[in-house]
C-alpha cells in the first residue's frame, strides 16, 4: 500500500487505513506536504519518496524524480509550481492522476491552477502541465480539493487552453 502526502487520522481512520493493508511505501508531493510523512515512516518502517528539496529532512527518504517507478505509479515533475511539485499516475482503469499543489479544485474557485502568489512560474508550470495530456486518464485526485472522477483529461485539457 502506498500513501501519498499522510497526515495524522483519527484512531478509528488509523484502523481503516490498516485494514486495507500494510503501508509499504509513502510519497511527498512537493516540498510543503511533509506533514506527518516521518510518524507514518516510522509506525510502518516504510520508506519515504520525496522532492530532492526535503532530501536529508526525514529518515529513510529517497530522491523523487522524474519517470521514477513506485510500484505502478509514474512520477512526472512539475516545473514551476510549488517547490518540489510532482504529479503521479497510475495507468489502471482508465488513468488516474495525484495532484500535489498544481492543480486544486474547490470553491469558490473550482476546477483551476495554483494560483500565482504560490508559484515559483506559473507559466513554466502551465508547460509542465500540458506534458499530462500525453497520458490516458479519467480521473484527477487534489491534495486541495474534490477529485474529478470522470472526463478529467478533457477538462484538464480545457483549462489549459482557457
Amino acid at each position: 500500500l502506498i500513501i501519498i502526502d499522510p497526515i495524522a487520522l483519527p484512531p478509528a481512520h488509523q484502523t481503516d487505513l490498516e485494514s486495507l493493508g500494510r503501508v509499504d511505501r509513502i510519497v511527498i508531493t512537493n516540498a510543503n506536504h511533509a506533514r506527518d510523512a516521518a510518524t507514518f515512516a516510522h509506525s510502518y518502517s516504510a520508506p519515504i519518496f520525496v522532492p530532492p528539496e526535503l532530501r536529508g529532512e526525514l529518515p529513510h527518504s529517497h530522491n523523487l524524480h522524474d519517470g521514477l517507478a513506485i510500484g505502478p505509479l509514474r512520477v512526472i515533475r512539475i516545473e514551476g509550481a510549488a517547490d518540489g511539485e510532482f504529479a503521479l499516475y497510475h495507468p489502471d482503469d482508465g488513468g488516474t492522476l495525484i495532484m500535489g499543489d498544481a492543480l486544486i479544485n474547490f470553491d469558490p474557485h473550482g476546477f483551476t491552477l495554483l494560483p500565482r502568489k504560490y508559484c515559483t512560474n506559473q507559466k513554466q508550470m502551465v508547460r509542465s502541465l500540458r506534458k499530462l495530456l500525453d497520458l490516458d486518464f479519467s480521473r484527477i485526485f487534489f491534495a486541495h480539493g474534490n477529485p474529478i472522477m470522470i472526463r478529467a483529461r478533457e477538462q484538464l485539457e480545457s483549462l489549459l487552453d482557457s
